[in-house]
């Protein structure tokens, strides 16, 4: 002690230095039109991955789930699943686009390239197309094209999304308003037919279904009959296994103060589970060429149940080939809601509360 019963000089409290090396993620406000962003962590793609993605959500598409199968199709080697590819390149771009969402709104223009294999690593870019504050002046909607690509520069998947972010200071300025021309459907010229079935024989006893694209007629509607009902554990498990850092799926402890009060379940989680409930009548729908728009109509939680139905939209003949066409489909997911007489939207032109999923995307599926 010193003689004056302070502390000796090398004890002496000093004021806590804040340290600037911790990210907080972006505010609205922080965005701006043109605004390029390089994602971090890279992402090799592991046979741990497939299993993972197996176990969350059970796809039995046969092209994902057996090499032979795939082999026979034409593909150079199995390919991992369509979304789960999306999955990996959409979460690159949470720390950096959605850290501070409300909520992912939709997609529109997406497009799957090159298919992602084991062994592969995927990065991400993303480029802001268009801004909007909302009314409430605490929120605003961020319009992101972002395109992920292998280790050798090819697309993997090119999509924009629009998400709305929080404003980090409600009295910061509005920027102006640019609401970008979305893109419509993806043209069948611009679909990427991943394999060749030219003089192959396609097993549909292997596949699980008969159906083929000439089965299938514009305005037909097929309810996927079976349910699937989220455990917390599972889009937990799901949004880590895709880096997707969101807090609003991570963070109880911040979603238990929120209006909602729970965490929300992943979008894209919603999104599997009805591509893998859609196996039940669609089974040939090998793999996603394009996600044409979407829409999360309303949010889901742990402990509801998810089913599903589509309508074929249109049938698709692609350029120069005869041994694959494509479907264009919508596919609506509910909560707690079978879907046999087909939930969608009410007489208002709303979605009903029971519809969490509006998914407009095109498949590929072999000719006979």
């Amino acid at each position: 002690m010193r003689e004056d019963g302070g502390d000796p000089p090398s004890l002496e409290r000093k004021a806590p230095r804040m340290s600037t090396k911790t990210v907080p993620g972006n505010y609205f406000e922080d965005f701006s039109i043109g605004q390029e962003i390089r994602h971090a962590t890279p992402r090799t793609v592991t046979d741990g991955d497939i299993a993972l993605y197996t176990g969350l959500y059970g796809p039995r598409f046969a092209a994902t789930s057996a090499s032979t199968f795939a082999e026979a199709m034409g593909f150079e080697r199995m390919p991992v699943d369509s979304l789960l590819a999306f999955h990996l390149v959409f979460g690159k771009s949470v720390p950096d686009i959605s850290l501070n969402a409300v909520a992912n709104l939709g997609y529109a223009g997406g497009r799957f390239g090159a298919p992602l294999h084991v062994g592969d690593t995927v990065t991400t870019s993303s480029t802001v197309i268009g801004l909007k504050e909302n009314s409430n002046g605490k929120t605003g909607v961020v319009y992101v094209n972002s395109v992920g690509v292998n280790q050798r520069g090819e697309m993997v998947v090119d999509y924009v999304r629009w998400v709305m972010v929080h404003k980090k200071d409600p009295a910061s300025p509005a920027p102006e308003t640019v609401i970008p021309d979305l893109p419509g459907a993806v043209a069948a010229e611009d679909l990427v037919v991943p394999f060749d079935l030219t003089g192959r024989e396609y097993d549909t006893d292997l596949s699980g279904s008969p159906f083929l694209w000439e089965d299938y007629e514009a305005g037909e509607r097929i309810d996927h009959i079976d349910g699937m009902t989220i455990e917390e554990s599972d889009h937990m498990l799901a949004t880590r296994l895709y880096q997707n850092t969101a807090k609003v799926h991570f963070n109880q402890h911040a979603q238990g103060q929120s209006k909602v009060g729970r965490r929300l379940i992943y979008g894209g989680h919603i999104i599997s589970l009805a591509r893998a409930l859609s196996f039940n009548g669609l089974a040939n729908g090998q793999t996603i060429a394009a996600i044409n728009a979407g829409a999360h109509a309303n949010p889901t939680f742990a402990g509801d149940t998810v089913y599903a139905w589509s309508e074929v939209l249109e049938r698709i003949e692609l350029p120069g080939r005869t041994d694959v066409g494509a479907l264009r489909l919508r596919t609506v997911a509910t909560k707690d809601t079978p879907c046999a007489d087909f939930p969608y939207k009410g007489q208002d032109g709303k979605y009903l509360p029971e519809v969490v999923l509006d998914l407009d995307y095109t498949v590929l599926i072999p000719r006979q």
